[in-house]
């Protein structure tokens, strides 16, 4: 599971930065890619990456705000064009569908692939087997949303030393134990799956937020979260212009990652009036909060290793 960031910007494009766009690659997990938001210029990002669009399952939009949809509708043409053909589905506030409806119909784009749109409330977006995704909803000047990454736990390793042990010797009844809670062997012998396998490896958990204002109260649903995405358009000594603008502050980030007690904070969508050593100070500003801090920068990729072990 990897977080690649193509757009780290707001606002508009700069030299430096793009405007938002975050892919997160989940290839061993389950062969596919989510992205997150869509600004122009993303499928342009992306002929420098090993992204391959037509891996994309997924797109989540958080809010309706220009530098974070104008590259959706060239992103989903192009994917026709580059051998996609599984479905996709885009999730995002209301006004969206008619958004990518009129994009698509005006320009006479025909797709070659299911599309699905879902426009979100906040609560539970999906489950399968290997994710829960839920909505929260964020303040800002238009509908915005951030979302909530579950990965369910997943069995532990089976342990082979324990199986010989009982007489069982390597073969197919390994994988017959490891894949029912009972098997009972030839002998009549019940082998219960949790005696022999390690403890549960836990499920990673991911937040990416939309634009919004400081909401301290979200440090309870972000709890035990591995890595927080987290907007910080303005330093710390501009809370007044980040309020009046929706938007929030380096210190007002890493005060929330604190709070929540989270792994990790990564900053993003950081305005083009901080560049070079400027930067850097805001790096600072949040670490003086919270020490295990990040600032995105276009083409930044970021690991989330599994977590082993239960508790």
């Amino acid at each position: 599971m990897e977080l690649f960031f193509l757009g780290t910007g707001s606002g508009v494009p700069s030299k430096e930065r793009n405007v938002s766009s975050l892919v997160l690659r989940m290839l061993e997990e389950r062969g596919t890619t989510w992205v997150f938001d869509c600004g122009e210029g993303t499928q342009q990002q992306i002929l420098n990456t090993t992204i391959r669009p037509r891996r994309i399952e997924a797109i989540f939009i958080t809010h309706l705000h220009g530098d974070h949809i104008y590259g959706l509708p060239g992103l989903l043409s192009s994917r026709s064009f580059q051998g996609g053909e599984s479905p996709v589905t885009v999730y995002g506030p209301r006004g969206l569908k008619e958004y990518i409806d009129i994009s698509l119909r005006l320009s006479g784009t025909h797709l070659r692939y299911p599309l699905y749109v879902e426009e979100v409330e906040e609560g539970l977006l999906f489950e399968d087997k290997q994710f829960i995704v839920e909505a929260v909803r964020l303040e800002h000047g238009l509908e915005s949303f951030g979302y909530l990454l579950k990965e369910k736990d997943q069995l532990g390793e089976l342990l082979p030393s324990r199986l010989q042990e009982l007489g069982i010797q390597p073969g197919p009844l390994y994988q017959q134990i490891k894949s029912r809670p009972e098997t009972e062997l030839e002998d009549g012998r019940i082998i219960r799956r949790e005696d022999v396998t390690g403890p549960p490896k836990k499920g990673r958990k991911v937040a990416v937020l939309g634009d919004t204002r400081c909401l301290p109260e979200l440090a309870d649903t972000l709890k035990g979260f591995d890595v927080l995405v987290h907007e910080a358009t303005f330093a710390s000594d501009q809370e007044e212009m980040a309020y009046n603008y929706f938007h929030s502050t380096v210190k007002q980030a890493a005060s929330l990652a604190k709070e929540a007690g989270v792994k990790e904070l990564i900053l993003n969508h950081i305005s083009s009036r901080y560049q070079g050593k400027a930067v850097q100070q805001l790096l600072a500003e949040a670490r003086d909060i919270f020490p295990n801090t990040t600032i995105s920068k276009d083409f930044y990729q970021h690991y989330i290793p599994r977590n082993h072990g239960g508790g």
